[in-house]
């Protein structure tokens, strides 16, 4: 009789195998489709591949398509690793964990999202930290997270910024006195970006961009000195100014003039 040869229990079936072993191919689409293929066929035996894999890998869609293939195991196996990965040497790790535990969505990961990963030193840990902590937050934590968030305001660049004001427009209403403490703050880096997130929360239609750049209006003129110039850019452009707003509703060569030398007046007083 012919000797059976053992399956490699990690591995499962030769198939298994054949995927595990594509996770790790030089060519990014034969990875995408090996993490597709994982997650299409969701086996424990895949576990481990994928974790190691999110550690290291260069490309983003593969580590979101690696990211989905975790959440299509039993959170069982999955929720204990991915714990196990928050306190990695490696930044990669870090954020990939909070990435898939923010995707499983089960609030039970949420003691593990603690103050050292939401003021991690590594910008895209910290952004994903928040992001995660969003998702996972019981509602009775909500606003003590407002409070611990609203001290990286000001932090980083531009992607950084906006996904602190995202994660505090998504946590609602709970964040409005930490916003309005922050828009007083004597660096003008962290009163604009807190301004910036106040205006998104009123009107999430508004842009980040736009935020930002009306903050640095009334940063530069003072709130009544801002309205009272766009209420005066919207008479010359015959226009009225909807309530609440500083910006004119309407736009002719008069007005663009006002415009102009708000936005002057704002680039001087840039953080």
């Amino acid at each position: 009789m012919q000797e059976v040869v053992a399956i490699n229990p990690v591995n499962g079936t030769p198939q298994n195998a054949r995927v595990t072993d594509a996770l790790s191919a030089e060519d990014p689409s034969v990875r995408l489709q090996a993490a597709l293929a994982a997650g299409s066929a969701p086996d424990p035996g895949f576990l481990e591949a994928l974790v190691e894999r999110c550690a290291v890998e260069p490309d983003f869609f593969v580590r979101d398509m690696l990211s989905w293939a975790l959440t299509r195991l039993p959170p069982e196996i999955t929720l204990p690793r991915m714990r196990r990965e928050l306190a990695s040497g490696r930044a990669q790790a870090r954020s990939q964990a909070l990435h898939t535990l923010s995707k499983i969505g089960d609030g039970r990961a949420w003691p593990w999202i603690t103050r050292a990963l939401l003021h991690d030193a590594d910008d895209e840990v910290a952004r994903t930290a928040w992001r995660a902590a969003v998702v996972l937050v019981p509602e009775d934590g909500r606003k003590d997270l407002a409070d611990e968030l609203v001290g990286h305001l000001g932090r980083g660049d531009r992607e950084v910024r906006l996904s602190l004001s995202r994660a505090l427009v998504d946590l609602g209403d709970v964040t409005g006195p930490a916003l309005e403490r922050a828009a007083a703050h004597p660096d003008p880096a962290v009163a604009t970006h807190a301004r910036a997130t106040e205006l998104l929360r009123h009107g999430p239609e508004t842009g980040f961009d736009a935020a930002v750049e009306e903050a640095k209006r009334i940063a530069a003129l003072g709130p009544e000195r801002a309205a009272a110039v766009a209420a005066g850019a919207a008479g010359q452009a015959g226009t009225t100014v909807p309530a609440g707003t500083t910006e004119p509703a309407g736009t002719t060569e008069p007005a663009a003039g006002a415009a102009g030398a708000v936005k002057a007046a704002a680039e001087a007083a840039e953080c």
